[in-house]
């Protein structure tokens, strides 16, 4: 595999070009999104509800449901993020935390990970939103959370996947 030749750059993201020999001898070239990696914390309400937010994401031009999320800065821990994200999109601090694995949103074209976490023990505080989001947060039962999946609702696959996981993991019933 040769140097990767770096096509365009933008903030923390990158599109770069390579050389790769597949498993099967044929040598390819292949373009990688490259991203720094992202947190996305499930946050669980003393009551039981389920913390997520409204966000209008200018991509897809709509507002969609969403669990706060975010990148990682540069030497950023995934823990640290988490908990900086979470203060930042919901305004809310927790004193639990419980780590429940990665994901690999679109592997066909970027190397993301996405660490995921669901935050228990939750309490208000105060931190500045980034400039450009835009964003309401909501509470919903588990229950509504289900419906809202089922109903095509909620199509974000970060909380699709932070949610059955954290389901299967008996974080949440």
């Amino acid at each position: 595999m040769n140097q990767p030749k770096q096509l365009f750059a933008w903030k923390r993201f990158s599109l770069e070009e390579s050389e790769h020999t597949l498993p099967n001898g044929l040598v390819t070239k292949h373009i990688t999104l490259e991203h720094p990696g992202a947190v996305l914390i499930l946050p669980i309400a003393n009551d039981g509800k389920l913390v997520m937010i409204r966000q209008y994401r200018p991509s897809i031009r709509r507002w969609i449901y969403e669990f706060p999320a975010g990148t990682l800065e540069s030497s950023e821990s995934p823990s640290v993020c988490a908990q900086r994200e979470l203060a930042e999109e919901a305004q809310l601090q927790a004193d639990e935390w419980h780590t429940i694995g990665e994901s690999l949103p679109a592997p066909g074209f970027c190397n993301e990970t996405q660490y995921l976490f669901v935050a228990k023990q939750l309490s208000p505080c105060a931190a500045k939103m980034d400039d450009d989001e835009v964003i309401e947060v909501v509470y919903f039962t588990v229950d509504e959370v289900k419906r809202l999946i089922a109903e095509n609702e909620i199509q974000d696959s970060k909380t699709i996947v932070a949610f059955c996981r954290a389901q299967l993991l008996g974080l949440i019933t």
